[in-house]
């Protein structure tokens, strides 16, 4: 390609590099800058052959055509401006800036001080220049064309009463994987391996949700010290998928995606919008700093030297922006779109609603957006519902059309499986559906996505195997993750020979997975936990990429592997079988199916109604909820569960009434139990729960 002395004026729409047959158009938002510069590179990347200015602004976008430039090309951008951090304004020509909107890398950063702005051994820290070119350094975006064919592709579109959520890692699901063949495992094109979706499909599971794929930075700190961010919470595109997960440069993510959903499974991405991999003040200029840090981060009112920290990572990115909004917007279509991905769930939800420094509004332009986007309000909508900032705990307060995680729902499951006082109110309602939480805005239960254990902290089989944090492997002397998990060791602190503590912990963790599906809201089970993966006590592996988060599949063959996995399937089976377990409207115990029958109820273990009393009882560790509906003959179809979170055996007896056949579908002290009727009076192990479902005539 022949590169002319300058640009063509081209267009300031599409943002990013678009390809249009004859050429590619250049386009990229700032507000404060004074001249940016197209720079070319040679096919390695490691020598630019060209350097043009953008030359038009329009809008306060900058723009420009280079005709004759095909798929492939390398480029990257150089802000001109003031460099005024007291002012909020960091601009250094030396930097070159990958372009935001990039959809495909070449190369990663490789950690030099020529990164930063500023020179970092410089007394004057972050208010000092630095003139030296970081191109080296630094990653090249590549022109792209996106021609992948999917005709004959159907979402599956599957109702949120009938999500079945399943969280896990790209590379550590597959990574030790033997039916892999050897250069796929943990890629992305092992995601489609038969052996993954026979799996998934196996157990009942309805959507994948994956750990962050954007194109994230190995922190510093992290690569000194031999480790590796694992988890990928640290985006440096939003648009281009983590070069670390290809087996190749084809299209295997889609082609995973797109099998997936021939399997009836959907596919749900983690997204980091609340913060960059930059960091703070202090932190490298990859990208958005370098192009206007002014309008793209948070910053400190009165003090614009410094950025707003709500996130925990440095720096907060300022959505209240309508361009920095659009960028997260068009991010989250592209995936729609191009990769047809069908939901996200949004780490630190709450900081995508702060309108600018005024704290979380449901009513943000982030919620406004989504919410009336045509191609994404379909879409399956996730948020974690807390940052740091302040009021930054949300729970419930987000707007309909979001599922939220509830971490009140896997607090109280723990707590009451462990046996702590006063329990017994907090947990029905988590399991009623977490109504006092939810139960507005024509909001539906399965908006509290429901779980025991999540990537961030320890997976369900350390829950009963570990009292204490075990991060010694993360090398910041045990002090990183949360030091209360509420678990319990039941009887000796990690592995263990004793048949008797084995089985206490497999009788609880059977019995929090029964709680987990059995509950209203929305089920999400943690990759591995159906089998009995461990990660040796860890509650904070963000930067432990190797056996200690890679599933060990051996396990999925052993005899207990097996005999959980066929437990949860059960459970899975059960929750599609009975509508009951996954109402579509919150019961509140105020309407009668049948006389003296309402659609929720609570009694003891004698099959008495709790009392205020009764509520209030410290020691109370039995409960029983009954859920029940009138079918279109007319018959009573009731689901109870029966959960004694005591230490000793209880025998319960079921409410009346008596006309109802009852049928044990589910026993977590007795997992192989075939169904089977029962009478007025059941036995239920400590720390075990009993789901019966009782069908017939009431008059």
């Amino acid at each position: 390609m022949d590169i002319p002395d300058r640009l063509e004026a081209g267009s300031p729409y599409p943002l990013g590099a678009s390809f249009d047959g004859l050429g590619v158009n250049f386009a990229v938002f700032s507000a404060n800058a004074d001249r940016i510069d197209l720079c070319l590179f040679d096919p390695s990347g490691r020598r630019q052959i060209a350097c043009l200015p953008l030359p038009e602004w329009t809008d306060e976008v900058w723009h420009g055509y280079l005709p004759g430039a095909k798929p492939g090309l390398l480029y990257g951008f150089r802000a001109h401006g003031r460099y005024e951090p007291e002012n909020g304004h960091r601009f250094n020509p030396n930097k070159l800036l990958l372009d935001p909107y990039a959809k495909q890398l070449s190369g990663s950063v490789r950690w030099t001080d020529s990164l930063h702005s500023y020179r970092v051994r410089s007394s004057r820290k972050d208010l000092s220049f630095d003139r030296r070119d970081s191109a080296a350094a630094m990653p090249k975006a590549v022109v792209t064309s996106d021609a992948f064919d999917w005709t004959g592709d159907v979402r599956p579109n599957t109702p949120w009463t009938d999500t079945v959520i399943y969280e896990a890692h790209v590379k550590g699901l597959t990574r030790l994987l033997e039916d892999v063949p050897v250069t796929e495992r943990g890629t992305y094109a092992a995601l489609a391996h038969p052996k993954v979706i026979e799996h998934l499909q196996r157990i009942g599971v309805t959507a994948l949700e994956l750990l962050p794929i954007h194109a994230f930075v190995q922190d510093r700190r992290l690569q000194e010290a031999g480790l590796a961010n694992y988890w990928g919470y640290n985006t440096l595109s939003f648009f281009a998928p983590e070069q670390r997960y290809l087996a190749d440069d084809g299209d295997e993510l889609r082609i995973a995606i797109r099998r997936l959903h021939a399997a009836g499974i959907e596919v749900i991405l983690d997204v980091v919008f609340n913060h960059t991999a930059e960091g703070s003040e202090l932190g490298p200029t990859f990208n958005l700093r370098g192009l206007d840090n002014a309008t793209y981060y948070r910053l400190v009112e009165g003090e614009p030297r410094y950025c707003v920290n709500d996130t925990g990572t440095g720096n907060t990115l300022d959505l209240s922006h309508p361009r920095v909004l659009q960028m997260v917007a068009d991010s989250l279509r592209h995936w729609a779109t191009s990769y047809r991905v069908d939901g996200f769930r949004f780490d630190l939800g709450v900081t995508l609603g702060r309108d600018g420094n005024n704290g979380f509004d449901p009513r943000s332009g982030f919620f406004d957006v989504l919410r009336q986007d045509p191609v994404l309000n379909g879409l399956k909508l996730i948020s974690e519902p807390w940052d740091i900032g302040p009021g930054g705990y949300q729970l419930g307060n987000h707007p309909p059309g979001f599922a939220e995680w509830n971490d009140k729902f896997r607090d109280a499951t723990r707590r009451f499986w462990r046996g702590d006082d006063g329990m017994r109110p907090e947990f029905a309602r988590r399991i009623a559906g977490s109504a006092d939480l939810f139960d507005r805005r024509a909001r539906r239960p399965w908006a509290s996505l429901n779980f025991v254990a999540a990537h961030d902290g320890q997976p369900l089989r350390d829950l009963v195997t570990y009292e204490e944090k075990h991060n010694w492997a993360n090398q910041e002397g045990n002090r990183d993750g949360h030091s209360e998990n509420y678990g319990c060791n039941w009887g000796e602190e990690g592995p263990s020979d004793d048949p008797e503590i084995n089985a206490i912990r497999d009788r609880v963790s059977r019995s929090m997975l029964t709680t987990l599906f059995a509950s209203l809201g929305t089920p999400m089970l943690l990759g591995g936990d159906e089998f009995g993966r461990s990660q040796q006590g860890n509650n904070n592996a963000y930067c432990q990429d190797n056996e200690i988060s890679w599933f060990d599949w051996q396990q999925l063959d052993s005899e207990q592997g097996r005999a959980f996995t066929e437990f949860v399937q059960r459970l899975v089976h059960m929750r599609r079988k009975y509508p009951l377990i996954r109402a579509n409207h919150f019961l509140h115990g105020e309407t009668e199916v049948a006389p003296g029958i309402l659609d929720i109820d609570w009694f003891d273990e004698r099959g008495l109604h709790l009392s205020d009393e009764d509520w209030h009882n410290e020691q109370g560790r039995a409960l029983v909820m009954r859920r029940a509906r009138r079918l279109q003959d007319g018959s009573i179809e009731a689901v109870t569960l029966l959960m004694n979170g005591s230490g000793e055996t209880l025998d319960f007896r079921l409410p009346p009434p008596a006309e109802l056949l009852r049928i044990l579908v589910i026993d977590s002290a007795n997992p192989q139990a075939a169904e089977s009727e029962v009478g007025d009076t059941i036995e239920v192990e400590d720390r075990a729960v009993k789901v019966v479902v009782g069908t017939g005539r009431v008059e």
